[in-house]
């Protein structure tokens, strides 16, 4: 039975409001360019699975088969849909691992893909509170902005200073995105735009103003999955050192929604599955759906203190050249948030930062990268540790 399993090959779409694309364009555009990536025929993959949240975005509601379209020697393989809210992608990737791992597959194609903008806002924010607690009237009626401005508001009350550090993340991922060919948002965000509240950032729940919301997305990623034995016959090669899934009660009231209890224990899980520690990561990916929640997983990550994440800002810690920088692809803020590519999304920026070849800004010589990837409010959490290959 193989007892790793590594990155071999990636792809990703660009991200943000692609009008000339379907969803089953943006699923076979990025099957063809990872099995291309990967220089493999397609009859060689064992096993497909696809990330997609969909909640009624877009008609198509059985998507698993049409990854089979971008080859016809992907016909007749297993192909099987993932859905765990935002973190589909990440739900699709740990099915591809276990298949290798219970010896079933050696090679195995994981896609996230969303159609996001052909629905008003309106439209996705209520498919999007489908992954919200929906048997509690109260909380049924709640919008994802307004579950992560409760958080926003009970974090202020709480500690007194979230405000200027959301503002403060929210320009570092804009700058960030500036060299994201594929990031959706190539515009700098200065703090005091985000930090204020006006006519072109208004409040759009209580605590969370425009710029402290992700992004209403297209767009879908692709990665090569191999087992041991396959790997080493790839051109470049990012092992998966450990991975880790931890889901909360759904309900809010059964919590304490700040705390952030699920990704703190799956963020720890995957670093003690890796046998490393924070000071051993080059970089991190996380899921900043919202302000809020990036600088509550710095808290989770054990980078301050409860109550002083802004710590990490402030030192430059989490900032491009930092110690530990955080969402260089522009994360979820500005790169993009097509929800179930998200997932899919990390793992393939990750994978090209640790193969030398970064697509966008680069930290040198990165050996460690930690990935955490969130459906609904921190009740699904997706945690990864990669390690680049060296010969």
């Amino acid at each position: 039975m193989p007892h790793s399993v590594s990155i071999v090959a990636a792809a990703h779409s660009r991200f943000g409001r692609l009008d000339g694309s379907t969803l089953e364009d943006l699923i076979v555009q990025v099957t063809r360019e990872a099995l291309a990536d990967a220089a493999i025929d397609a009859s060689e993959i064992d096993a497909l699975f696809l990330g997609h949240f969909n909640s009624g975005m877009v008609a198509d509601g059985f998507p698993a088969s049409l990854m089979l379209q971008a080859d016809e020697g992907l016909r007749f393989k297993p192909a099987t849909r993932c859905e765990n809210a935002c973190a589909s992608g990440s739900a699709a990737i740990h099915a591809g691992i276990n298949a290798i791992l219970s010896g079933s597959a050696e090679l195995v194609l994981i896609v996230g893909a969303e159609k996001m903008t052909s629905n008003s806002t309106a439209e996705v924010t209520k498919a999007l509170a489908g992954a919200g607690y929906q048997n509690d009237a109260q909380e049924a009626g709640l919008s994802f902005p307004q579950l992560f401005g409760l958080a926003a508001q009970q974090y202020r009350d709480r500690y007194q200073c979230p405000m200027a550090s959301m503002a403060a993340i929210a320009t570092k991922n804009h700058s960030n995105a500036m060299a994201n060919p594929l990031a959706q948002m190539h515009r700098v965000m200065d703090f005091e735009h985000c930090n204020n509240v006006s006519k072109t950032n208004p409040y759009v729940a209580q605590a969370l103003r425009l710029t402290d919301c992700s992004l209403i997305s297209d767009g879908a990623a692709a990665i090569v999955l191999a087992s041991s034995r396959r790997a080493s016959q790839f051109r470049r090669e990012v092992l998966i050192r450990s991975v880790a899934q931890v889901n909360d009660f759904l309900p809010i009231a059964q919590r304490d929604i700040i705390a952030f209890e699920g990704p703190r224990r799956a963020i720890h899980s995957a670093l003690r599955g890796a046998n490393v520690t924070l000071g051993d990561l080059s970089f991190a990916e996380v899921h900043d759906c919202f302000t809020i929640a990036e600088l509550l997983i710095y808290e989770a990550m054990g980078l301050a203190p409860k109550g002083e994440g802004h710590r990490a800002l402030d030192d430059g810690t989490v900032r491009a050249g930092g110690r530990l920088p955080v969402n260089l692809s522009g994360g979820l803020k500005a790169k993009g948030h097509p929800v179930g590519a998200t997932g899919v999304s990390m793992h393939a920026m990750a994978f090209w930062q640790l193969t030398g070849e970064p697509v966008g800004l680069a930290v040198p010589n990165p050996e460690f990268g930690l990935l955490f990837n969130m459906g609904g409010m921190a009740v699904a959490n997706y945690a990864s540790v990669l390690q680049a290959h060296r010969a």
